[in-house]
């Protein structure tokens, strides 16, 4: 029986970085949700369109040389950021790094029901780091204890009325931060000027362009909390395949 043959576009061969208690933690999740072990290779649909995901991992604390090169080869990252770290300086040299050599990258704000967390800090300090201007996707409701899970702003915006009581007294919150996203995007769009309404622009349309700021480097979406899912649907729909970055003949050798 022949190799099964992968479309090199369906491929997105990422790597996840941070304190190595961070990235274990997500990849364990990952291993247990798909019963793998190792590196997780994901057969994962978005949209209804099958696609592979590969992830490998890497320390923030590799020695500068190896941290450099292991990221300037990189397809596209995933930066674990820690909601209760009060400073990380590791973090920022790996978003510089990436932003020299122009890697696409998503944040995972990890740890929102520790003591101590703070999204709004780890936004701050994914904003402070120059080059891409971060993206909040989801949001935590409430933090430690008090959390009730995230809000998806995106899905937000489609549910239109209805997200008034999916997300109850949260619903205001998660209204703004969408308005805020989507003008963010908007005025980056020259088919969509910045005054549009927001719910006036299909979801859809928000994705697309929030895809090529990613790739450009302009922005970095940033996601939250446990689900795995919004996460792989992130990898799918924002970070490149092999072809985009201009590596085919290194598609399957990831």
């Amino acid at each position: 029986m022949g190799a099964e043959v992968i479309e090199p576009q369906s491929i997105r061969n990422v790597t996840i970085v941070g304190e190595p208690g961070e990235t274990a933690g997500v990849l364990g999740r990952l291993r247990r949700r798909f019963g793998i072990a190792g590196y997780p290779a994901i057969s994962w649909l978005t949209g209804r369109e099958p696609h592979t995901i590969r992830i490998a991992e890497l320390s923030s604390r590799a020695p500068g040389p190896d941290l450099e090169r292991s990221i300037r080869l990189a397809d596209g990252l995933i930066a674990v950021v820690p909601a209760a770290a009060p400073s990380t300086p590791r973090l920022e040299t790996v978003l510089r790094v990436a932003d020299d050599h122009q890697v696409a990258r998503l944040c995972l704000v990890t740890g929102l029901d520790r003591p101590g967390a703070d999204f709004d800090r780890a936004v701050r300090t994914i904003a402070d780091t120059r080059g891409a201007a971060p993206l909040t996707l989801q949001i935590p409701l409430g933090l430690g204890a008090a959390g009730e899970g995230v809000a998806d702003l995106l899905a937000t915006g489609a549910l239109g009325p209805l997200a008034a009581e999916i997300y109850g007294p949260h619903w205001q919150l998660a209204q703004q931060r969408y308005h805020a996203l989507a003008a963010a995007v908007l005025e980056r769009d020259d088919h969509h000027p910045a005054t549009e309404r927001p719910h006036e622009v299909p979801p859809a349309h928000l994705r697309r362009r929030i895809r090529d700021l990613t790739r450009l480097g302009d922005v970095v979406p940033v996601l939250c909390g446990t689900d795995l899912t919004p996460l792989l649907d992130a990898i799918v729909r924002y970070l490149p395949s092999p072809l985009d970055v201009c590596q085919p003949e290194h598609a399957l050798d990831y």
